[in-house]
């Protein structure tokens, strides 16, 4: 992790297309962001505590952090068949549920808005956005921008998020910033299956087929984790032939559906336990072009 605070900021190109910029002051310098994805935060099998010490981590190092979506479960409500009232928490237990749901995740978001660089939307969000006429993830963030006036950049299913290495030398003007060195993620909130025996891997190479100028793709949903690089071959307009590598992460959920193994949904679906946690993601730049290169760790 970096000894001090990282330099950031966010702005949106279009409506589906972000980007979050660094402003380093070496070229070995390292830059870090948080991923994170699914984090059903009002699900009492989601470890709360985890996430808030992953937060605090990124707000020690000011660290950007992109979410994913299913930042909510909501699933207990009074029209859900699915519901069950014995899984609320008690400061959910009320006649406004769903308004419940966003000032209780606001509270504890409040302390971290500022890291909050882009929020997705989830199939949880989508689901109470086609039955109740509510985007919990809007309300979210428009909460938190109101509290607290941080720039939280609300995005949707999927979307793109450049992030941006531009190196300022000492005494330099903010005006005569050199060009920025960019690393093109894909977000997709994800689909599918539980897929107990591929975890979802197989998915990678249709990603790769139709989105092939991203550097990361990054997804959840499934709750699985795992990191699967694509060698690629490229030639330029000029005919040097080269490789560079796709990376595509799966990252985990905060929320353990399956417990001791006893009883529940995933149970008696016969699907396994599966990882919780979130992602670090790490990038300098190196060589003589000072490309940009990235390594992951995992959150725990």
């Amino acid at each position: 992790m970096p000894k001090k605070k990282q330099s950031w900021s966010v702005e949106t190109l279009s409506p589906s297309v972000h980007r979050i910029i660094f402003d380093i002051t070496g070229h070995q310098q390292e830059c870090v962001v948080l991923l994170r994805s699914d984090a059903h935060h009002d699900n009492p099998q989601s470890d709360n505590e985890m996430e808030r010490r992953h937060l605090q981590e990124a707000k020690k190092i000011n660290a950007p952090v992109i979410d994913n979506g299913d930042a909510f479960c909501a699933m207990q409500g009074r029209w859900d068949k699915r519901s069950d009232k014995n899984k609320l928490k008690p400061e959910h237990q009320c006649i406004d549920y769903l308004d419940a749901l966003v000032t209780t995740y606001a509270d504890f978001l409040k302390p971290y808005s500022n890291q909050l660089a882009v929020m997705g939307t989830g199939n949880h969000e989508t689901g109470i956005l086609k039955h109740h006429e509510t985007n919990l993830t809007s309300r979210l963030v428009e909460r938190l921008r109101t509290m607290t006036g941080s720039n939280i950049i609300e995005a949707g299913y999927t979307s793109w998020v450049f992030i941006s290495l531009r190196y300022t030398s000492p005494g330099q003007k903010s005006s005569d910033h050199k060009p920025m060195n960019t690393v093109k993620v894909w977000r997709t909130h994800g689909y599918g299956g539980a897929a107990p025996v591929t975890k979802g891997v197989i998915q990678t190479n249709r990603r790769a087929v139709y989105t092939p100028d991203a550097n990361l793709i990054i997804s959840g949903h499934t709750h699985q984790e795992w990191y699967f690089p694509i060698q690629r071959q490229r030639v330029d307009r000029y005919g040097n032939v080269s490789q560079d590598e796709q990376l595509h992460i799966s990252m985990p959920s905060y929320k353990d559906g399956y417990g001791i193994g006893e009883s529940g949904w995933e149970v008696e679906k016969g699907f396994p336990p599966a990882p919780r946690g979130a992602v670090w993601l790490k990038l300098n730049m190196r060589g003589q072009n000072k490309r940009i290169v990235w390594e992951t760790s995992r959150a725990k």
